[in-house]
């Protein structure tokens, strides 16, 4: 029973983390489509790459655009970092505080021991299975290291999968829980049972 409790506390906390992707995907968009619309910028930058390129109008306008192109990528960087940054931050906190995060609270669920070394690697290995790792590969991806992202994105799925799959076996510690010294456990309910 707590198996299921503790899966579905995964999904509630997941759902935060896509909230807050998802909010960081419209902040970069609107980022973005401020550096791309902004045309007084553009063709004042465009008017000095051009002075200054001895009339060479081709690497004047491909400088131009890999200097946006590398801002776009900066942003969209910087918004995959503010998500694993958010990740970590939200699981670390709230192992620190309560014990717990709010799907496994929601469900009845609590990290013991509750000790803030112990919630600090939780977070960090928590984080790193569900988010981090996959940044990185995103990253890699948008910076055109196609192989290393593939190889890298092989990686966060395993390190998922190694994480989560010890949850249905014997002792239902994920490597979160190993790594830190806790476990996941019911409650006790208002009677103290």
């Amino acid at each position: 029973m707590v198996t299921l409790r503790r899966i579905t506390a995964w999904f509630i906390d997941f759902a935060l983390v896509i909230g807050a992707a998802s909010l960081l995907a419209v902040l970069t968009f609107h980022r973005v489509t401020v550096l791309v619309t902004d045309v007084p910028s553009l063709a004042a930058k465009g008017g000095l790459e051009l002075l200054t390129s001895r009339g060479d109008v081709v690497g004047a306008s491909e400088h131009l655009g890999l200097s946006l192109w590398n801002s776009v990528v900066l942003d969209v960087e910087e918004a995959f970092g503010a998500l694993v940054i958010a990740t970590f931050l939200y699981q670390w906190a709230c192992l620190t505080l309560l014990g717990r995060t709010l799907g496994k609270g929601l469900l009845g669920l609590r990290v013991t021991p509750r000790l803030s070394r112990h919630a600090l690697r939780r977070a960090a290995v928590t984080t790193a299975a569900d988010v981090a790792v996959y940044a990185l590969a995103c990253m890699l991806l948008i910076e055109g290291h196609f192989l290393a992202s593939l190889l890298v994105w092989a990686v966060a799925t395993a390190l998922f999968l190694i994480n989560a799959v010890p949850v249905f076996l014997p002792g239902r510690r994920s490597l979160a829980d190993r790594l830190a010294g806790t476990s996941v456990e019911g409650a006790p309910g208002p009677s103290g049972s």
